[in-house]
């Protein structure tokens, strides 16, 4: 049995992902412009380029969850709004394909 078999990683959650995933669909449907790329490929570039540039903020209790979901509309949001828009700005100039 090996070392991730011994313990419930399920429970260990990136709260930032959780954000960005959220920032990227609303700035997406925002922006509403057909010239962005918005297929699998590009998506997933933009959620992780801006996860990359971002402090994580992982979670494992109930009280990590509400302590993370109070960042929602503070200085992190923000940090997670421009981390978002960067992304998507990267991506549009420059997709990972043809």
């Amino acid at each position: 049995m090996g070392f991730k078999d011994e313990y419930d990683f399920s429970i260990l959650v990136n709260e930032a992902e959780r954000m960005v995933i959220e920032e990227l669909g609303r700035r997406l449907g925002e922006l509403g412009d057909a010239s962005i790329c918005v297929c699998q490929d590009c998506v997933l570039d933009m959620a992780a380029f801006a996860l990359n540039s971002l402090k994580p903020i992982y979670r494992v209790s109930l009280l990590g969850t509400m302590y993370a979901h109070a960042l929602d509309g503070g200085a992190y949001a923000e940090e997670v709004r421009k981390a978002v828009d960067a992304a998507i700005s990267k991506v549009h100039a420059k997709p990972s394909h043809d």
